[in-house]
């Protein structure tokens, strides 16, 4: 049985919001309205993801919140994780490996430059870029299909698709 997992990078933050660190930077404008619309797309593909592993900062659990109401993702399968903040690709593989195997599908909500370094790393085909150059964009979705092991993950996941805003409109 394969397993399906979801990357999702925070929605747009505002620079301007005065918080006093990076971490409680919050969403801005924008970003509060294209995480429900990708909340909103998830559902109307029928793709619900097992267990959330989400970032503590402000704009990762403020783009959750509004992606898991559009989904009705029942709070028990959310976790915040410290660890996911600014993580790694060495981190993000490590979290992956810990997901019980019971699992068979997971979403990541956290940030970059991580979340581009995996989506590369998973991802056995070239991965679209968008006309600038850019991976995972603000609010962009990757969407894979991995094998039967949360351990065995180079190189060996199938980009199912790749959605950002810009694609929505």
């Amino acid at each position: 049985m394969s397993r399906e997992l979801f990357i999702l990078r925070h929605a747009k933050s505002d620079w301007d919001s005065g918080a006093s660190t990076d971490s409680e930077r919050p969403l801005n404008k924008r970003g509060r309205k294209e995480a429900p619309r990708i909340g909103a797309w998830m559902r109307e593909q029928d793709l619900m993801p097992a267990q959330v592993y989400c970032s503590t900062a402000v704009r990762a659990r403020e783009t959750l919140q509004a992606v898991a109401k559009e989904l009705h993702l029942p709070a028990a399968h959310i976790h915040f994780m410290d660890e996911l903040y600014l993580a790694d690709l060495r981190t993000l593989l490590r979290i992956l490996a810990e997901i019980p195997q019971e699992h068979t599908s997971a979403m990541l909500v956290g940030h970059n430059p991580g979340l581009d370094d995996l989506v590369s790393h998973l991802s056995h085909q070239a991965v679209p870029l968008t006309a600038s150059g850019k991976l995972m964009t603000t609010a962009c979705l990757a969407h894979f299909r991995l094998p039967d092991d949360w351990h065995a993950l180079a190189r060996t996941g199938e980009l199912l698709r790749i959605i950002r805003p810009a694609d929505l409109d």
